[in-house]
């Protein structure tokens, strides 16, 4: 299997992570999206969408978008919950980081590190929506080891991805006591080494 994608992005590692976890054998296709490599003709064959991560498998198929990836990648496995119902709480939060996570903590982390703008410079809004969802993360973790469950689940790698990386959006966690500590235990979880 050949994984394409930015070892800068959040939704791309995700992936290598889930199969790091899983030892599942797979080659690492660097593409420097801001070089316009998901735009070439073949990539564009490969994934209409023109975005990283996409997945080549040895058969050809080709599967894009992280979570839907990582979710097929760890069918059978421990990292998707055995009960129906708190798999499909693992999916509300897969779908939850797509939509009120990323689109403000990864986003205030781009501008940031990849456009250089200051923290003061950043849209109001989207930092005001970045913390309300590390707010829901945090009240929700102050009472629940991990997203979903008593271990480590794809809903926790998803969220993993930008939260421990937040602060280079600007955002502060030292009033997230339940979210650092998380991200210590997650971390652990997969074996990776702590964020910078």
């Amino acid at each position: 299997m050949q994984i394409y994608g930015d070892g800068n992005s959040g939704n791309c590692l995700k992936v290598k992570w889930v199969c790091d976890r899983l030892g599942l054998p797979y080659r690492w296709v660097g593409i420097d999206t801001r070089k316009g490599e998901t735009r070439t003709p073949d990539f564009l064959a490969m994934n209409g969408a023109g975005q990283v991560p996409t997945v080549r498998f040895d058969d050809g198929r080709t599967l894009a978008q992280s979570n839907a990836i990582i979710r097929y990648l760890a069918r059978d496995s421990d990292l998707i919950p055995r009960d129906a119902f708190v798999a499909a709480k693992m999916d509300e939060w897969l779908f939850w980081e797509q939509y009120s996570h990323e689109p403000y903590v990864a986003v205030c982390r781009f501008q940031m590190v990849y456009l250089g703008k200051r923290a003061s410079e950043l849209d109001p809004e989207k930092v005001q929506r970045g913390y309300a969802a590390l707010d829901r993360m945090e009240r929700h973790l102050s009472t629940h080891r991990f997203l979903v469950g008593d271990a480590v689940s794809l809903a926790d790698v998803s969220l993993l991805a930008y939260t421990r990386l937040a602060h280079e959006g600007g955002f502060d966690l030292a009033r997230h006591g339940a979210i650092r500590r998380w991200i210590g235990e997650t971390e652990t979880c997969l074996g990776l080494p702590p964020a910078r």
